[in-house]
């Protein structure tokens, strides 16, 4: 019956295949995140090598998610004043541009930009080390390599993107103020008088909640994806390095899109 459906439906035993791998490669992330979580607990804590990473995931971050924040609020700005106007809702400007960064634009456009600026620096800089072997040689020091290399970086990664997730808030609402106040004349009194009106703390700790869920997917995932370079069949070398890192900023983008949904669907 089995050889019977799987002449019938050629892709049936790919399909399964698919989903046994899927399951076990999010697995063995699931397991690789929780040993490099507990790991950022032990003794002797790493606490110069988290503000190392914290640096360089969140500090050398902020110029791009600066940038990309106020052009995102100015695009906000422009697109609800000629959605709004049509309705003589103007006026709610303020409120439409805080609430959609606030509770979704914020924390998504964080992840992304900081996937593609430092998340796949990550990726490709343990993939490095794992194909040069050092990460073979803290572990004939007996070293642990997941505490010594993956835990700082999951550290910082709790730490910066809340923090980054704050600063997009807010320069993206002073982007749309630019849009809607100064070049389209809404007044902004009104403006500001809306966005505070509108968001409530709900909204705000629904943000922060979604930014620490894409900081555990990203760091599990980048991390997870340059460690495990050397056991990609399609490649080793530099082509497992570029492989991986382009698997990691890929797989990363995705489950952001998809936790955002999940915890949307819950947090409404």
């Amino acid at each position: 019956m089995t050889a019977k459906l799987s002449t019938m439906i050629p892709w049936v035993p790919f399909l399964g295949r698919w989903a046994i791998f899927l399951v076990q490669e999010m697995g063995r992330m699931a397991v690789f995140f929780a040993r490099g979580f507990f790991c950022i607990f032990s003794i002797p804590l790493q606490g110069r090598k988290i503000i190392q990473q914290a640096y360089f995931i969140g500090l050398k971050s902020i110029f791009v998610i600066c940038l990309t924040a106020a052009f995102t609020g100015m695009v906000l700005g422009l697109q609800g004043y000629y959605t709004l106007v049509k309705f003589g809702s103007e006026g709610l400007l303020g409120a439409a541009v805080a609430l959609s960064l606030v509770r979704e634009l914020g924390p998504v456009m964080t992840a992304i930009m900081v996937i593609g600026r430092a998340g796949s620096a990550v990726a490709a800089e343990i993939g490095i080390m794992r194909i040069s072997e050092e990460i073979d040689a803290l572990e004939t020091m007996d070293i642990d390599p997941i505490r010594f290399l993956v835990s700082p970086r999951i550290a910082a990664a709790l730490i910066s993107f809340p923090l980054l997730t704050a600063i997009f808030d807010t320069v993206g609402i002073f982007g749309g103020y630019v849009a809607g106040s100064c070049l389209l004349g809404i007044n902004p009194g009104i403006y500001f008088s809306r966005v505070e009106s509108s968001v409530s703390m709900a909204d705000v700790t629904g943000g922060f909640i979604k930014a620490v869920a894409f900081a555990v997917v990203v760091s599990a995932v980048c991390c997870f994806q340059g460690y495990y370079t050397h056991t990609r069949s399609q490649g080793f070398g530099a082509k497992g390095v570029s492989l991986s890192t382009t698997s990691a900023v890929v797989t990363s983008c995705v489950l952001v899109l998809i936790v955002d949904y999940v915890l949307t669907s819950f947090l409404l």
